[in-house]
């Protein structure tokens, strides 16, 4: 690498190395360094699938990402995001955000968060911000946990969604543990675990008119789920796009659908918007959400070319190198992506995770990378 930096390169190292002295203890430096370099997989283990090991090792050709911190920051009057901390150095799988929206009297939160600590951070700033004012109304984005498992500490307020998100909070509840188990940053070991899910659905179209804004939430689907819910403000140019942004990390797409993802990426590019919150990672714009378009447009090429070629998903996964890409964050993803996209491919896409599928995929990923490593 030569010895001049680019303009992003440097904010990017600036960042980074900042980073380290907020981090606990001595040879702080030296502990970003280390979990820059030998990372793990934070995905798998959420879905009980085995872990994707070893990951593609950070690439100096490219800059390490910034990190940011947890705060309730004003974007206009009456409108707040709640940005979650992350980036390298810091746990990012189910670090999602989250929005408040302040009337005279009462307010609308979105998204509920995932954790029970988190959602009382959040709720405990969204008090002391708004002078005590009730969340009368909390909308959720979608129905993955990291967004809706918080629900329950925001009764009695009315909750609502996509009717496909509460479709599958209801088929997740029978499943759902009866406590937290204790974790620090988590929970503390005493909450009890409810999964609550939304009481009032919608298809399109809800308007708020609160606190001089007017909300617009929009079906925007199916993208990550078939169930994505977005909410613009027109008077000031702001949409809060839930899981069609990740920013800084890279995007999962679970149970999505990519390729109509990327279509509702291209439409949100030619709106009227200045700043877009991601369900995950900063505040950025249309450029931040270009370049986490262009993750999937690349990876896309180069899956189809190995499908074509008569490549397994997890020799796919294991054998396309994502350049920059591989110094975002969640870089185990790539694997869980392919098999997204292979089924897309093979016409057996459906709203359903491909449990089986994935699980074959890491494990046939482990197996070639394990091989690699020792030669």
């Amino acid at each position: 690498m030569g010895d001049k930096l680019t303009r992003r390169e440097m904010v990017a190292r600036t960042a980074w190395v900042g980073a380290a002295s907020v981090l606990a203890g001595a040879g702080g430096l030296e502990v970003l360094l280390g979990q820059a370099g030998q990372r793990v997989d934070e995905s798998s283990s959420r879905m009980g699938w085995p872990a994707v090991t070893p990951l593609p090792p950070v690439n100096d050709k490219y800059p390490l990402m910034p990190t940011w911190r947890t705060d309730l920051r004003q974007l206009a009057p009456n409108v707040y995001v709640y940005q979650q901390q992350g980036g390298t150095g810091f746990p990012n799988a189910g670090i999602s955000n989250a929005g408040l929206f302040v009337g005279e009297d009462w307010s609308v939160a979105l998204d509920a968060l995932g954790f029970p600590l988190q959602t009382k951070a959040f709720l405990a700033a969204a008090k002391k911000t708004t002078g005590g004012k009730p969340i009368a109304q909390l909308i959720n984005t979608h129905h993955h946990g990291d967004h809706v498992a918080g629900n329950q500490f925001f009764l009695p307020a009315q909750i609502l969604s996509h009717p496909y998100c509460r479709q599958e909070v209801l088929k997740a509840v029978p499943a759902t543990p009866k406590s937290w188990p204790k974790q620090e940053g988590v929970a503390d070991g005493t909450e009890v675990r409810k999964l609550t899910p939304p009481s009032v659905t919608f298809e399109d179209n809800l308007t708020y008119n609160i606190g001089g804004n007017v909300v617009e939430f929009h079906f925007a689907g199916p993208a990550h789920t078939w169930g994505d819910i977005t909410a613009y403000l027109p008077q000031h140019k702001i949409l809060f796009a839930g899981d069609l942004a990740f920013f800084h990390l890279v995007p999962y797409a679970h149970n999505g659908y990519i390729t109509k993802w990327l279509e509702s990426v291209d439409k949100i590019m030619k709106m009227d918007v200045d700043t877009i919150v991601p369900g995950h990672g900063p505040v950025g714009g249309k450029k931040d959400l270009a370049e986490m378009a262009e993750y999937f447009r690349f990876l896309k090429v180069e899956a189809k070319k190995r499908y074509d070629g008569g490549m397994s998903a997890g020799a796919a996964a294991a054998d396309i190198k994502m350049g920059k890409f591989d110094n975002w964050m969640g870089p185990e993803r790539i694997v869980m992506n392919t098999v997204r996209l292979y089924d897309e491919f093979k016409g057996t896409l459906t709203p359903d995770i491909d449990n089986e599928g994935t699980k074959r995929a890491i494990e046939e990923y482990d197996s070639i990378r394990a091989k690699k490593q020792s030669t």
